[in-house]
């Protein structure tokens, strides 16, 4: 019998609101350990989107905007943003990729390739700078992911991610809930997508939905609720521990 929970992380590497949700996301992974957890990459830079005209003027632009972000969530920023990343696509298949490497060297992946932007500044936006930003990462088999990367397998997963990530549920659509990120759907030129980082907790006791920025204890109070008569949560857990 498989797990009674399955947690879906809807994500992306050059997220700031994912950036800052991490250590909530690592303390949920390491308390709910027998959990499905799958990661969706959502694409928040797609490769169809027209290049900025002033990049230098974008990037700092868009420096405010992570610092705004990181008010809220207290996360490290960069000194200095060199440019805005061109595009998700590149990390997002290495992130994917390195998924068959096992689940502690997808988290080291996925960690560094967010650093990229997060602390040293300078996106991890092309394939040769993807593969040189995670070169050294412990476990790490960087030809087999080099391969894995341009591999049709991984593209197509990457794109019903893609596809999965702009087929949000009902529940994102209509939320009025206050704060800084309250999680509600994306309206984008030609499609809606969920909000960056959304998770969605199904299990036995139904389906909930936990989007944008939140509290830890909205994490807990949801996996308990989808999970109620499974025995999945630890039991020494208890509401309003953490953030």
């Amino acid at each position: 019998m498989g797990p009674a929970l399955e947690v879906v992380e809807y994500t992306d590497p050059a997220c700031p609101w994912a950036w800052g949700s991490e250590p909530k996301f690592r303390l949920l992974r390491a308390e709910l350990p027998a959990v499905r957890w799958r990661r969706v990459f959502g694409i928040l830079f797609d490769d169809d989107e027209d290049p900025a005209p002033d990049p230098a003027a974008e990037a700092a632009w868009y420096a405010k905007f992570i610092d705004g972000v990181t008010e809220h969530t207290g996360a490290p920023k960069p000194p200095h943003l060199s440019w805005v990343a061109k595009t998700s696509w590149p990390a997002s298949l290495a992130a994917k990729a390195a998924e068959a490497q096992g689940e502690a060297v997808a988290d080291r992946v996925l960690q560094r390739l967010r650093e990229t932007t997060f602390l040293l500044g300078t996106p991890a936006d092309d394939p040769e700078r993807v593969l040189a930003a995670v070169d050294g990462v412990p476990g790490l088999d960087l030809p087999a992911l080099r391969t894995a990367m341009a591999s049709d397998e991984v593209r197509r997963a990457v794109r019903e991610d893609w596809r999965e990530t702009r087929n949000p549920c009902p529940e994102v659509l209509d939320i009025t809930a206050p704060g800084p990120h309250s999680g509600r759907v994306k309206h984008l030129e030609h499609h809606v997508r969920y909000a960056l980082p959304t998770l969605t907790f199904t299990g036995p006791g139904g389906r909930f939905v936990v989007p944008g920025w939140r509290p830890l204890r909205e994490y807990f109070d949801a996996a308990r609720a989808a999970s109620v008569h499974s025995g999945t949560l630890p039991g020494s857990w208890e509401p309003g521990r953490g953030r």
